[in-house]
């Protein structure tokens, strides 16, 4: 049992690979599921038996996406501090622009059209849950009416999926470093402060 797990592993992870390379050389839309098996090194059969199409590989990328972020965005960094500490924002987004950058051409396809409300909402999801304990801790009042936390993560959300799909569709020369620091002083410094957030160096 344990050795077929392992092959469907290996044969999914081969898949994925594929697609990803194939999405950098020629966009989602320009592949077929021979493209993949071929790139793959696995016949059309084998790929229906891990994923139903093209679309079902591609939520399961997505997916994966999502599980990496997560895993940068851990929560226990922050939700032990009473503040926002700034250092720690940007090293953690830093990982993130890091992360984008490796798989430009597909963070380009989740934050275009129809692709980027359900991106995200799945980022939406997992600030709210990952953060949870932190974001209970902030009330936010703006002329004395409380500000929903949802507004707030919605905000943030749509932010960056706008600022990482500016800097994957652009010519920037911009390091994930430097993209980090853009954000911070974009938002960090002035947004979060204005809603009342503690911001910390």
């Amino acid at each position: 049992m344990k050795k077929q797990d392992l092959r469907v592993i290996r044969t999914k992870k081969m898949i994925v690979d594929a697609f990803l390379t194939l999405v950098d050389q020629k966009g989602y839309e320009a592949i077929t599921i021979q493209d993949i098996a071929d790139k793959a090194m696995i016949n059309r059969a084998t790929f229906y038996a891990h994923f139903k199409d093209k679309p079902d590989l591609y939520d399961f990328v997505m997916e994966f996406a999502i599980s990496n972020l997560s895993v940068i965005l851990d929560a226990d960094k922050f939700n032990k501090s009473q503040f926002i500490h700034i250092k720690s924002i940007e090293k953690t987004l830093t990982e993130v622009f890091v992360l984008i950058k490796e798989k430009q051409n597909f963070f380009k396809i989740l934050t275009e059209g129809s692709s980027s409300e359900l991106f995200r909402k799945k980022i939406a999801e997992v600030l709210s849950t990952m953060y949870e304990e932190t974001f209970s801790k902030l009330r936010i009042t703006e002329n004395e009416i409380e500000v929903p936390i949802s507004f707030i993560i919605e905000y943030m959300t749509s932010i960056f999926i706008g600022t990482v799909h500016w800097w994957v569709t652009t010519d920037s020369d911009f390091e994930p470093s430097h993209m980090a620091r853009l954000v911070i002083k974009l938002v960090g410094n002035g947004h979060l402060t204005v809603l009342g957030i503690d911001v910390m160096e």
